[in-house]
């Protein structure tokens, strides 16, 4: 989540005003909004904690972000955000809000995404289950985090806002849409 903060202020230079789309139900969200507020700090942004609970929220959600006078919005992972990305996106479209989140909100027309590169998620898998296929106990394998991000950026979201993103940020994309 900070590293979907950063790259929104480097995508909206002058953000000093974020919303962070969450959950307040999921168990990871005090621990995300503490280390979000933390880089917010370091980036001179004010975040606003947007709460959503089901998607008959958002509407009221966004509200919120038009009246708290928000730059841009920072979506959480969750059920009921991934399961409502499409509702997210035209949201953000129609209050003109550059977003952050997860991969299936910039395919969904949000404009930048950071995450997990699964592909190499369910590589580094199949190699766990071939070492305990040859014989080795489930028990001795080391827990492994991911260590491959991916990038993504729709460049129709950026000019649909009117955003001339910076060739640095477009050079580190792992996948542009366009």
């Amino acid at each position: 989540m900070a590293k979907r903060l950063e790259l929104i202020k480097e995508a909206v230079p002058n953000l000093v005003k974020a919303a962070v789309l969450l959950n307040p139900d999921n168990a990871s969200t005090p621990q995300v909004l503490h280390e979000l507020e933390a880089t917010a700090r370091s980036l001179n942004v004010r975040v606003e904690p947007i709460e959503v609970r089901r998607s008959s929220d958002f509407e009221h959600a966004f509200a919120q972000m038009a009246d708290q006078r928000v730059s841009a919005v920072v979506v959480h992972e969750d059920t009921v955000l991934n399961s409502n990305v499409s509702a997210i996106a035209v949201h953000a479209a129609v209050k003109r809000l550059p977003s952050s989140g997860f991969p299936e909100l910039v395919r969904a027309g949000g404009l930048i995404s950071y995450g997990i590169n699964f592909p190499d998620t369910d590589y580094r898998a199949a190699a766990f289950v071939d070492k305990i296929l040859k014989g080795a106990p489930p028990g001795s394998l080391p827990i492994e985090r991911s260590t491959k991000f991916n990038i993504i950026i729709n460049l129709q979201t950026a000019k649909a806002l009117g955003l001339a993103l910076p060739s640095s940020l477009l050079a580190r994309a792992d996948e542009v849409i366009e």
